[in-house]
């Protein structure tokens, strides 16, 4: 396949996330196939791994918006960062729009559509994966984070901007509005993005109509970094296990109240702002703080069932797939996108979306470790039938960027 010049974006230098998984393990992957890569961010630290790689790194130096002690500073560069504008500007001066395509993973921490914009006018082609809702969203969800709920309101609607649904205060909801005005207006986003990764069925239902008939839709899911390895003996374990942020509207307090319903041994691999609510909630819920990637592995490994039980949308939810890698079964809502991940009665079990009384109900199903043991293997062997590693995942942004180019792989 013949090399191609790539410029990855996104907020961060470092891993802080999915989406910055993603883009940086990417990066390396494609510079490893012989592909001239750079990476265009805004905060450091720099991974040495993309160096290694060959990956040239671009990093503007600056803080992410939430973390600059300078708030007036950070209010106006969050809505539009001129400085990164200019430097991605000089980036792209030294590069041929023909032979270059941008792919965008974060912008909304650091970077801002100012970005967007200095591609649009330079005619580079562009594509963007849809990590979250960002690109329609003020708030990046389609969640009501005051009631707990999916939001249903037309973005940027007068009831939208007086709807108080960010997590923080209306000022902040406010702020994102207009950062959200100023993104449509002078960051062209959507209109005027032609290519779009979206990374399930339901993001790209939910994202559909805020796009133009030119935009092209790419479904490429996200990889996975698991090992194959022997299948794990789930009826040999007892705890279920939730893995990310311990906030609500990832479900957290419903996971604590379904656990002392069910009267199960829950184990919560992470951290956040509703820690003391969960053990308040369930006493006996083991909270693990925040762990390495390897040591997520080793938490699920030693999993009966990986519960997912999140309020919002979600894009995709990688540690469903994760744990379906490793034989571990999964109980997920039926109002978000793991829900793809898992065959009902199958792979695992679908709930009702934010009924506890439900979630209680699944969860006593697998004390059946002859069950669990069915599901999690079906889980296994579906996964790896096809599975979401970095190498295919490359392969198929290889046929997105050409497609995206207009020329022949």
């Amino acid at each position: 396949m013949a090399s191609l010049q790539i410029v990855i974006v996104n907020d961060f230098g470092y891993v802080n996330g999915g989406a910055s998984q993603v883009a940086l393990m990417s990066s390396q992957a494609l510079a490893r196939r012989g592909h001239a890569v750079k990476l265009f961010c805004a905060v450091a630290p720099i991974v040495p791994d993309l160096a290694a790689a060959g990956v040239d790194v671009i990093c503007c130096n600056h803080s992410e918006i939430l973390r600059d002690a300078n708030r007036v500073r950070a209010a106006i560069r969050g809505i539009w960062n001129r400085t990164a504008g200019h430097e991605f500007r000089k980036l792209l001066d030294s590069l041929d729009p023909s032979q270059t395509v941008i792919h965008v993973h974060g912008w909304t921490k650091a970077l801002t559509s100012s970005i967007f914009r200095v591609a649009l006018r330079k005619q580079f082609k562009l594509v963007l994966t849809a990590h979250d809702y960002f690109i329609a969203c003020p708030n990046g969800g389609f969640f009501n984070y005051q009631n707990n709920e999916i939001c249903q309101l037309r973005p940027l609607s007068l009831a939208c901007i007086l709807s108080n649904c960010d997590r923080r205060h209306i000022s902040h909801k406010l702020w994102r509005s207009v950062r959200q005005v100023v993104q449509k207006r002078w960051g062209h986003l959507p209109n005027r993005l032609n290519h779009l990764i979206t990374i399930s069925d339901l993001s790209r239902s939910v994202l559909d109509p805020f796009f133009s008939a030119n935009t092209v839709l790419h479904p490429v899911a996200n990889p996975i970094f698991v090992d194959r390895q022997e299948p794990v003996n789930v009826k040999d374990n007892r705890s279920y296990t939730a893995v990310g942020r311990i906030d609500q509207h990832k479900g957290a307090l419903l996971l604590a109240k379904a656990a002392q319903i069910a009267r199960v041994d829950i184990v919560f691999a992470g951290e956040g702002e509703c820690r003391d609510a969960v053990l308040e909630i369930c006493p006996s819920v083991e909270v693990t703080g925040w762990l390495s990637h390897e040591q997520v592995v080793g938490i699920l490994s030693r999993s009966r069932v990986l519960v997912f039980p999140s309020l919002w949308y979600e894009t995709q939810g990688l540690v469903v797939l994760e744990a379906a890698a490793l034989g571990v079964p999964a109980i997920v809502p039926d109002t978000c996108a793991a829900r793809e991940m898992v065959s009902d009665g199958v792979t695992g079990l679908w709930f009702r979306g934010g009924d506890v009384n439900d979630l209680a109900r699944k969860m006593r199903i697998f004390r059946d470790g002859q069950l669990a043991q069915r599901m999690g293997r079906a889980a296994y062997e579906r996964y790896w039938d096809r599975p979401s590693t970095v190498d295919c995942h490359v392969d198929s942004l290889e046929k997105v960027y050409h497609e995206v180019l207009g020329v022949s792989a």
